[in-house]
């Protein structure tokens, strides 16, 4: 099977790096193994100038849709799914601000946000081309979202891949536990198309759709979830006990689901014709483990990323805690990192009049050279207790984490987001935009770990599968304001 791709929500390419092992810019003007026949990038939030796209375009070029218009930095809900070229695998790290570890599961909105609706817009994608394979990356609370019926939206989407004859396998992966540089959580999906070989052929090994209660059928389907299948295969996990594989059937309709279904997914997990199958998985690694302090630059910074004393420390450094129950510190004292990420007593008032103490533990100031990153967010770099704290290798000062740097957490070649072709000119990317970027990205490490299996498995497909052609149809000619 040709290994041609589609990468919807691209962002600066991490899908595109990983499956073609991208570790220096250079490597760009490389043959590619994956060749991506049409990708999607649009920041609606970017009003000027869209810099994951311009730094995407910068480093692979464009491509055009069926029509041969650019519609690469459109609106994904306003193209016309049918004019995207035909490919074998659709990748994506959908938009998950909805239910991300940034905001509290309590007031995530799930597929009902802004972000989460374009799910659908991949879902529209499946049914218009007939994708036989897909891999997806989303936050780990995607398989909890939303807090009032917690597993609903992973049910929806389970159930769109089964209308549509998917069959689905899951896992949330800590890149850490993989020997990797950051300590990030991910649910990652891979579906395929009953009809693939591969679909076929982990029936016939496991027998998992012959009697979902039958305990041959359960020793069959953790054979799949802990040894055979996609992520068992690219992510060994230590032996799992059979007997504990919990499932469920999914409500034949989605507004049934919608309304009803409510279910607590394990972090892995197969859907087979309807039927979920889920266990919890523990990481099986004994390699090497990539720190913070193996990916930091040792040479001369520019001053802009030292913090100045007087922003680090209102009093002791070594003072951890503060008590604000018996009166408030002053401005300054709360405008230090210490008391930022310290912890804290202070009397609040509820908006029923009830009054209360907030309470929050303390967090490490300077993070550890010794163990992996803390996952970075896309505040990275602001005066927020997530931003990543280091002491300078050559001077021993200390300061916020330079691009470099968090482009080498998230696993991408030094300075790819440094440049970005903007109306025909290289432009430099601002470093508040570079922070933001690497913060919504994924860790690119982890695909270019999953492509030999994913190679494997479109080896061993027939070449001729997904020839459907769909005719042309209006495109959308919804771009990017340029000033």
């Amino acid at each position: 099977m040709d290994k041609t791709v589609c990468e919807l929500f691209a962002g600066v390419g991490g899908f595109r790096c990983g499956l073609n092992s991208i570790n220096n810019i250079s490597d760009t003007s490389k043959p590619e193994k994956w060749k991506t026949v049409w990708f999607n990038q649009w920041e609606p939030a970017d009003k000027t100038t869209q810099w994951a796209y311009d730094c995407y375009i910068n480093r692979f070029g464009t491509c055009n849709d069926l029509n041969g218009n650019n519609t690469s930095n459109c609106d994904i809900n306003a193209v016309d799914k049918n004019v995207i070229p035909d490919h074998n695998l659709l990748v994506g790290g959908f938009p998950c601000q909805d239910y991300s570890v940034a905001s509290s599961l309590a007031t995530s909105k799930g597929l009902e946000g802004k972000k989460g609706v374009l799910w659908w817009d991949i879902r529209d994608v499946l049914e218009a081309k007939d994708t036989p394979f897909v891999l997806l990356e989303n936050v780990d609370r995607l398989l909890k979202s939303p807090a009032s019926q917690r597993g609903r939206d992973f049910g929806i989407i389970l159930a769109c891949f089964r209308d549509l004859n998917y069959t689905v396998e899951w896992r949330v992966i800590n890149a850490a536990d993989y020997g990797y540089q950051q300590r990030r959580r991910r649910t990652f999906i891979f579906a395929y198309k009953d009809t693939t070989r591969y679909s076929l052929m982990m029936s016939n090994t496991t027998g998992y759709y012959e009697e979902p209660d039958d305990s041959t059928h359960i020793d069959s389907v953790g054979k799949l979830i802990n040894k055979d299948g996609f992520f068992a295969s690219s992510f060994p996990v230590n032996p799992i006990e059979n007997k504990k594989i919990r499932i469920e059937k999914l409500p034949e309709g989605i507004g049934q689901l919608s309304a009803e279904f409510s279910f607590n997914f394990e972090n892995s997990g197969v859907m087979k014709d309807g039927i979920i199958y889920t266990i919890k998985t523990m990481p099986s690694y004994s390699g090497k483990q990539i720190t913070l302090g193996d990916i930091m630059e040792d040479g001369d910074i520019p001053e802009e990323f030292f913090i100045p004393e007087d922003r680090l420390y209102y009093t002791y450094p070594d003072v951890t805690h503060s008590d604000e129950t018996k009166g408030k510190l002053p401005p300054e004292s709360r405008k230090t990192w210490q008391y930022l990420k310290g912890a804290k007593k202070i009397n609040r008032t509820a908006s029923n009049g009830h009054e209360y103490v907030f309470s929050e533990g303390p967090i490490a100031m300077i993070d550890s050279y010794d163990k992996p990153a803390r996952t970075m967010l896309t505040s990275e770099g602001s005066f927020s207790r997530t931003t990543h704290i280091v002491k300078d290798k050559k001077t021993g000062r200390i300061r916020l984490l330079t691009p470099i740097e968090m482009e080498r957490i998230q696993g991408f070649p030094t300075n790819w987001t440094k440049d970005c072709l903007v109306d025909g000119q290289i432009v430099e990317m601002p470093v508040k935009k570079r922070r933001f970027m690497m913060g919504n990205a994924l860790v690119v490490n982890l695909i270019k770990q999953m492509e030999p299996v994913l190679s494997k498995i479109f080896d061993e497909e027939p070449k001729s599968f997904n020839t459907k052609y769909k005719p042309n149809l209006d495109v959308c000619m919804h771009v990017a304001e340029k000033d």
